[in-house]
């Protein structure tokens, strides 16, 4: 298996800086970095972006994610492991991904209900992490990036 190409984000060297800034600013939004995590590996696992869940689950582990929360993450709403704070971020983290799925994508209950754990500022973090994960799966499943070749 090989890549098409190079990430786009790497090819253009203007690209990648503001994209680093955006994570930066993502964990300066008070958002526990676990949570975070989780939200990067679930929207990874939807869009198919086998790079982003590889990484991503390397990277989760480095936050202190355990082997069962890493395992169960794709099937969250019928596992043990997961507060509800964590829930909610998960399902605003579906709703926004999967927009095409049903007119009124994230709806005022998925919203209200992450609005419930998070204030402004941490949605402000979650749903940028959202934006940039979905972005990042779209570049590295366009161009096949390759799980693993990042390091």
């Amino acid at each position: 298996m090989r890549s098409r190409m190079q990430n786009p984000a790497v090819v253009l060297p203007d690209a990648m800086q503001p994209v680093q800034q955006l994570f930066k600013a993502v964990h300066g939004g008070g958002v526990d970095g676990q949570i975070l995590e989780l939200v990067h590996l679930r929207v990874s696992q939807i869009n198919g972006c086998s790079a982003c869940v590889d990484g991503g689950a390397r990277t989760a582990r480095k936050a202190g994610l355990s082997d069962e929360r890493l395992a169960t993450v794709v099937a969250w709403r019928e596992a043990p492991y997961f507060s509800d704070e964590e829930r909610a971020a998960l399902a605003l983290a579906e709703a926004a991904t999967r927009l095409a799925d049903r007119p009124d994508a994230v709806s005022d209950e998925i919203w209200d209900a992450a609005a419930t754990w998070f204030d402004e500022k941490q949605l402000a973090a979650i749903v940028l992490m959202i934006g940039v994960t979905n972005l990042f799966n779209r570049l590295n499943a366009t161009t096949r990036q390759i799980a693993g070749a990042w390091g």
